[in-house]
């Protein structure tokens, strides 16, 4: 009797050892205090009676975000940003035995090197150059968190808040560079009409028969547009001889009478 006794405590004991790790968990076993390695996934068997402990720590990828932080960019503007930030654990046991919470570490290293990098960045390299800047700060983070089994896949500034006045001013701004851009297309397109009909006149100056043709072009328009309107071209050769006419008959009125 006191054996099958026996026996049960000691089944109870190992039972009570047993352990399971699902596929994206690690454990990280000390036996009285001291590292012995890992153990897991599936199942293994710690020494009961506190003998063996083990802290558990996920490899899935965490994504924590960084509360707004209100910062100031290089050209003295102040601005309000927050971010995203995705990571996981590439060493259990230097996450465990490295750093005392490796995810709030991870965290404040990420809000004050978001703080570090704007206050080296004017306003239009946050709005514009996201990507630069988004770079920047994951590689500044995977720097300083090197050493502490943690790996970032990912740190994104999320949004930019930036104050009312500032915004005004930026519209304005922008306002005035599409009205710029307007201007020069219009411009470049007179420009360019000016040339085409120096080119025509020149051409027409040559050929008077092209001149007949325009303006009996012009008429069949002015016909088309305004029907109630009767428009009479005269040649251009009559108003030549028109204008030697009269200038001979106004030769022979100032000549001295004989």
């Amino acid at each position: 009797m006191g054996i099958v006794v026996l026996l049960g405590i000691v089944a109870l004991v190992l039972l009570a050892g047993l352990r399971v790790a699902r596929e994206c968990q690690r454990a990280v076993v000390f036996r009285l205090g001291r590292y012995m390695g890992l153990r897991g996934p599936g199942l293994f068997w710690l020494i009961p009676l506190g003998i063996e402990n083990e802290v558990r720590i996920d490899l899935r990828v965490v994504t924590a975000p960084i509360e707004q932080q209100e910062t100031i960019t290089r050209d003295s503007v102040t601005i309000k940003v927050n971010a995203v930030l995705w990571f996981h654990v590439a060493d259990p046991e230097k996450a465990v035995l490295t750093v005392e919470s490796f995810r709030w570490a991870v965290q404040q290293v990420a809000l004050t090197s978001l703080r570090n990098v704007i206050g080296q960045h004017d306003l239009d390299e946050v709005l514009k150059a996201r990507d630069k800047i988004n770079t920047l700060l994951r590689g500044l983070v995977v720097e300083n968190i090197s050493s502490w089994g943690v790996a970032v896949d990912l740190l994104e500034m999320k949004d930019v808040e930036i104050p009312q006045d500032m915004q005004r001013v930026m519209a304005m701004e922008a306002e005035a560079m599409r009205e710029k851009r307007a201007r020069i297309i219009k411009a470049d397109a007179e420009l360019e009409a000016s040339r085409k009909l120096a080119e025509a006149a020149q051409m027409m100056i040559g050929n008077p028969a092209a001149l007949e043709l325009r303006r009996m072009q012009m008429v069949a328009e002015v016909g088309a547009e305004n029907n109630s309107t009767t428009v009479v071209m005269i040649p251009a050769e009559f108003a030549h001889m028109a204008d030697s006419l009269s200038k001979y008959l106004a030769g022979r009125d100032t000549s001295p009478s004989s």
